[in-house]
């Protein structure tokens, strides 16, 4: 029997350091993370390979995370994907997006909170 693939992250922010521990922290528990830097390059990722969840910066080059949302959210197949806001910024900035597949955690943040609430999306029903 074929073994099943690894949920995927894609997580789009211009700092390394947080690309190193998100990947770190989530292979930990089985989940496979792209990192990417540029919200344009996030956004072009996840329309190639659809991924189970999407952790975004909301400044970014290229696009800011609140176009690639949008963008996301114009592609059908990307619709309804789980999307974090992993932000510096005021959460009450992203107050017109919150639903049942959109979240916001502010920086610093808990990487224990973070790594549940990924992995909770994932498991939730579509």
């Amino acid at each position: 029997m074929p073994k099943a693939a690894a949920p995927r992250v894609l997580f789009a922010d211009d700092d390394p350091i947080l690309h190193r521990l998100l990947d770190m922290n989530f292979r930990l528990i089985g989940i496979e993370v792209e990192a990417v830097a540029r919200g344009d390059e996030a956004l072009r990722r996840a329309i190639e390979a659809p991924p189970d969840v999407v952790i975004l910066d909301a400044t970014m080059p290229g696009m800011t995370g609140h176009e690639v949302y949008r963008g996301l959210r114009a592609e059908p197949a990307l619709a309804r994907t789980p999307v974090v806001f992993l932000t510096g910024r005021s959460a009450d900035e992203f107050d017109a997006y919150l639903g049942d597949r959109v979240h916001v955690v502010t920086k610093p943040f808990d990487m224990t909170a973070l790594v549940d609430l990924v992995r909770g999306a994932i498991e939730a029903p579509a």
